[in-house]
């Protein structure tokens, strides 16, 4: 294995730019005081990021994918446990897989 500074320069530069992302919103957050309006505005991003995120990962994993999805949001809903979720999940995915 060969060392490659390029390499590592971008992984320094990546790491860089992940702490000045999440360090600048601290920081911008210390600048300025919200308004209630915004603070309410902004405790609904977290939700809207994962499903911006999980809606499109189920779409392109098919019936499958959909199925395991579905399996952990019934768990979620009626466990609000971590273990039964997961199983669920990937039990539902899994029961598709080995019926097609």
């Amino acid at each position: 294995m060969s060392f490659d500074p390029w390499t590592l320069l971008a992984i320094v530069l990546m790491g860089a730019a992940t702490y000045a992302c999440r360090g600048g919103g601290y920081w911008l957050f210390r600048q300025i005081k919200p308004s209630p309006m915004l603070r309410s505005m902004l405790g609904y991003v977290p939700g809207t990021l994962f499903i911006s995120f999980v809606v499109p990962a189920l779409w392109a994993g098919g019936v499958q994918a959909v199925v395991g999805g579905a399996a952990t949001l019934v768990a979620m809903v009626a466990t609000r446990g971590l273990l039964p979720e997961m199983v669920a999940g990937l039990g539902g995915a899994r029961i598709v897989w080995a019926l097609k």
